[in-house]
């Protein structure tokens, strides 16, 4: 049998390299074969820090019973959602029509030319609690498959045309929500607030980062964000030692998480915690604030400047592989423990979530080695990541770059948190590099309403599966490649005045704005871009002396008081930087300076300003 994951980039994958199945990487070679062989393909999907997922390796994917099983009557494909989120969000789509719990691992059972036919997620090794048994399962695909073809395939056909029709139905273009809209979404969210212990719903229970970013904008959802945001800090679900956040918890007070830790939950929540603390000065905000900050500069930072994707659920105590064992211990025993393993993927989108937060929280607080630690993530994520053609690359892991092609999310994460750099440090470099991959979305080819396109295209072979989704518009734990990119257009046109980036978000969001509003909860970033280009536009530039930038040259207190501003973009740069940002055709930054060798702030609605101000009186 071929080892064809030994070399895989992905961590999740390696993992399973010694497995006695048959695997196969995601690829045309895999569907060739299943076609060469007349037989379905099993697709197993999920990720390095998924503890079900590691449950059923142990328990079926070792087994050498299933594995000639398997072998005998499919090909079998193992995926890592995080390398491949488009393969996993159109699989989890026609995932939808065969069972109502979906989540990972999902094992899909498809035709040769990659069209769903059945699925489900866990199966364990033996039938239990109404749950058939994984061997079951594949004893039934495999009859059906032989002796019931005709039924397969047309089953396979009917799942994708109505994955199809309803992709269609999930773009309809929409006027976008005025402020009544907006604050009636705010009201439908505080009426699922667990007003015991704060977040929404029950059991489990989320973060639902995008959905406090929201609030947090809209005066009508501030205090609703506050009270989740302090008791989710209070509660179990942070890790009181290493300052991060777990997935989610299993009960309603937020006790029994689950305890992998993602990077993208905790780069929205550093900047969610650092924003409540500019508008409230409430000490556990700040506290939080610089855990989170803690936690992603000292775990997930790898060498070279990138943030690995996850810290693992499981860690091994006494030999065994326990879920969570690392957190239970009293944190003076944790020294003496190996620390649950890190995903060690760099992918591009995340990474931009986290450069953006550091890099916003870093100049909110004032801390300026966050934001040196987000300039040096961008260019190391640049430098790794960025092909000759300008294009970008999915993942890497340690230098070595995957084959998996960029997503709309990699593109729109990273230029945002570009230009976040770009305002914290005045490096007109990032804000350049941002420009220039939100240009590069705006040429591509793309769908007719969608103002932007992967360059290059998506996913070659899921394309010939029929299942790709042009524009994918769903969110939930973070924003889609389609609000980030949005988002990252929107931030462009403020910082240049070129109506066609504004133009490019609007229309993007109109694309998701019927759905947003009658399901506020799956939609929080983009309701909170929505929310920004609702209203006019607030624009703040403090401009530092040269050579007073680095020499705690505040005798007015002006810039302490600018770092805490609710404005839709704050830039605090020195005199070159904003010099050389105007040159390069950012034109907020035109004819800005300090004045009588003082820091000097320019306020502006919709490019319109204020006249300049040296004291903290004139930001109101």
């Amino acid at each position: 049998m071929t080892n064809r994951l030994g070399d895989a980039i992905s961590p999740y994958l390696r993992a399973h390299a010694d497995n006695p199945v048959d695997w196969y990487p995601w690829g045309a070679e895999a569907f060739a074969e299943a076609r060469r062989r007349d037989v379905p393909v099993m697709i197993s999907i999920g990720y390095a820090t998924c503890h079900w997922c590691h449950v059923m390796a142990r328990e079926s994917f070792s087994d050498p019973a299933i594995a000639a099983l398997l072998a005998e009557r499919f090909v079998s494909i193992k995926v890592d959602r995080e390398e491949y989120p488009d393969v996993d969000a159109a699989y989890l789509s026609a995932a939808s029509a065969f069972t109502e719990g979906l989540g990972w691992p999902l094992t899909v059972f498809a035709t040769s030319t990659g069209r769903a036919f059945f699925a489900g997620t866990y199966f364990p090794p033996v039938a239990t609690g109404g749950r058939a048994s994984f061997r079951q399962i594949l004893d039934a695909v495999a009859d059906a498959w032989q002796n019931r073809r005709e039924e397969v395939e047309s089953d396979a056909g009917r799942v994708g045309e109505a994955l199809a029709a309803a992709a269609a139905r999930a773009t309809t273009v929409s006027d976008l929500p005025d402020d009544r809209l907006l604050d009636a979404a705010v009201a439908s969210l505080a009426e699922s607030e667990d007003r015991q212990f704060g977040g929404f719903g029950a059991a489990p229970k989320f973060p639902v980062a995008p959905v406090l970013g929201f609030l947090l904008r809209r005066e009508a959802g501030s205090e609703l964000a506050d009270r989740t945001l302090r008791r989710m800090a209070e509660s179990p679900l942070r890790d009181p030692v290493d300052g991060g956040f777990f997935r989610y918890a299993t009960r309603r007070d937020w006790s029994d998480p689950h305890y992998e830790r993602m990077l993208y939950d905790n780069a929205q929540l550093l900047d969610a915690y650092a924003t409540a603390w500019a508008r409230t000065g409430e000490e556990w905000a700040r506290e939080t604030a610089d855990g989170i900050a803690a936690f992603l500069l000292g775990v997930l930072r790898r060498p070279g400047g990138g943030f690995a994707s996850a810290q693992d659920s499981e860690s091994e105590i006494d030999g065994s592989r326990v879920e969570g064992a690392y957190y239970r211990v009293p944190p003076a025993e944790r020294a003496g423990l190996r620390p649950p393993a890190l995903d060690e993927k760099v992918l591009t989108g995340w990474n931009g979530f986290a450069i953006g937060a550091l890099a916003r929280a870093g100049r909110i607080l004032d801390r300026p080695a966050w934001i040196v630690a987000a300039g040096e993530a961008g260019r190391f994520v640049l430098g790794t990541h960025r092909r000759d053609d300008g294009s970008l690359a999915r993942t890497s892991v340690d230098g070595r770059v995957s084959d998996a092609v960029a997503t709309l999310e990699d593109y729109g994460g990273l230029a945002c948190g570009l230009l976040e750099v770009a305002l914290a440090a005045g490096d007109v470099q990032a804000a350049s590099d941002a420009r220039d991959l939100v240009d590069l979305c705006l040429q591509a080819e793309r769908g007719d309403d969608c103002p932007f396109g992967v360059p290059g295209g998506g996913d070659s072979v899921l394309q010939s599966t029929g299942l790709a989704v042009p524009v994918d518009p769903s969110e939930g734990a973070y924003p889609s490649g389609l609000t980030a990119m949005a988002t990252a257009a929107h931030t462009l046109f403020l910082l240049t005045a070129s109506r066609r980036y504004e133009r490019a978000a609007r229309e993007a969001m109109r694309l998701v704005a019927g759905p947003a509003i009658q399901v506020p909860s799956a939609f929080g970033a983009a309701l909170a871009l929505m929310s920004r280009l609702e209203g006019d536009a607030r624009q703040l530039v403090v401009v530092r002396p040269a050579d007073g930038a680095d020499a705690g040259g505040d005798p007015t207190g002006l810039v302490a008081a600018a770092r805490r501003v609710a404005a839709d973009v704050v830039g605090i740069v020195d005199e070159p930087a904003a010099r050389e940002l105007a040159e390069a055709g950012f034109e907020l930054f035109a004819s800005r300076e300090a004045r009588d060798g003082l820091p000097t702030a320019y306020l502006c609605r919709d490019f319109v300003c204020r006249l300049p101000v040296t004291t903290p009186a004139g930001l109101g």
